[in-house]
């Protein structure tokens, strides 16, 4: 995707340029131990700040080709990330959570009606 200061100098407006970039969510505080209780996330880019031992968010129902940034900011406890109700990531089951260690990131691309492809930082 192009940065939006590459937009704003092919026409967008600043505002039209942040908003082809998506929200950014920088407080996100990760809730629940299963997908029906996970913290629902929107935002194109999320900060997870808030993440309690086995809590989690859960990946938005989107179009494929969509992306979505998750990164556990926290020191101490792994964030689970659960796909939209019937959806996988990567090779898991179904609603089944990947996990993200603290201090990690990981971008979800989806890559069909019902996968989630999860590209990890290292």
């Amino acid at each position: 995707m192009a940065l939006a200061l590459e937009l704003v100098r092919g026409g967008f407006s600043p505002g039209q340029a942040r908003a082809a970039q998506g929200q950014v969510s920088s407080a996100v505080s990760a809730a629940g131990t299963l997908s029906t209780d996970a913290t629902a996330i929107s935002a194109g880019h999320n900060v997870v700040t808030t993440v309690a031992s086995g809590s989690g968010v859960i990946l938005p129902a989107c179009e494929v080709g969509d992306e979505i940034f998750v990164h556990n900011a926290t020191a101490t406890n792994t964030l689970s990330v659960y796909p939209d109700s019937g959806s996988t990531i990567n090779q898991l089951a179904a609603n089944i959570a990947g996990n993200l260690p603290p201090y990690t990131g990981a971008l979800f691309k989806r890559a069909t009606s019902t996968s989630w492809v999860a590209f990890m930082s290292g």
